[in-house]
């Protein structure tokens, strides 16, 4: 008799356990799909739609990813005061590929690219918007052009996408939006439907730097163009990164006044 009020007693502790178990199970499984279908980004001002903020904590957002949402959530990010990065950019075409490097630093209003070109040559540009100096090479007696920026902006000079590209995207374009990985980076994905020329393009924003760090153009689902950016530096790069090559200074540093620039 003792025997089977203690069988029962055992078998009431291995429910018991089970049951514990199995909701602690639950609550995992609850804890991992949450946090998939949300992340806490970095938001220098509240996002624009209300529908993407779920909550907020000081500087720090926590948003859901979907087409429609997407836009406001990407709107939230910004793009570091003081950074540099390369990038390479790739073209792809039936038998064949080309690429090219560039070097972007940027500091304040003033952003200068270092563009590789075929056969070595180097192009350099720094722009502050409103007007923009190019030239050739490394040499200091290179001769440069300056001319008024106009419509072409330090982006159109690298000649690479951005994420302010997504938020110009008719929300019915964008075909799908989440969140994942890319390299060691986490990333905003977005994917546009194809447009009446047969091109779809894909985008990951980094949620740690507000940059685009990558970005790919398909046709029929071949992909004809890649720009590739997965590492930034932070750094406050020095005037010396934006001299001309006759050593005319155009960035301002410790509150001294810039030399004129070159006429």
């Amino acid at each position: 008799m003792r025997h089977d009020v203690d069988r029962q007693k055992l078998n009431w502790i291995t429910w018991a356990v089970l049951a514990l178990a199995l909701v602690f199970i639950a609550l995992m499984l609850g804890g991992n799909l949450s946090r998939a279908a949300h992340i806490t980004l970095p938001a220098s001002d509240p996002p624009r739609d209300s529908a993407a903020g779920e909550s907020g904590t000081g500087s720090l957002t926590v948003v859901e990813i979907a087409p429609e949402t997407v836009q406001a959530a990407i709107g939230s990010l910004s793009r570091p005061e003081s950074y540099g990065r390369s990038m390479t950019v790739e073209y792809f075409w039936n038998g064949g590929s080309g690429k090219h490097e560039l070097y972007t630093i940027v500091r304040g209003p003033w952003t200068r690219t270092d563009r590789g070109l075929p056969g070595g040559q180097t192009r350099i540009s720094i722009t502050n918007g409103e007007v923009t100096y190019i030239w050739y090479g490394y040499d200091s007696g290179a001769e440069v052009c300056a001319a008024p920026a106009g419509d072409i902006s330090a982006d159109d000079e690298q000649s690479v996408p951005t994420y302010e590209d997504i938020l110009e995207l008719p929300v019915e374009d964008i075909l799908f939006a989440d969140y994942r990985p890319l390299d060691t980076l986490t990333c905003i994905y977005v994917e546009t439907a194809e447009d009446a020329e047969g091109y779809a393009t894909r985008y990951w924003v980094s949620v740690e730097n507000g940059l685009l760090v990558q970005s790919e153009r398909l046709l029929e689902d071949q992909v004809v163009y890649r720009m590739t950016s997965l590492y930034v530096d932070q750094t406050e790069y020095d005037a010396s990164r934006f001299t001309l090559p006759d050593g005319t200074v155009l960035l301002e540093e410790d509150g001294a006044e810039p030399m004129e620039p070159m006429k």
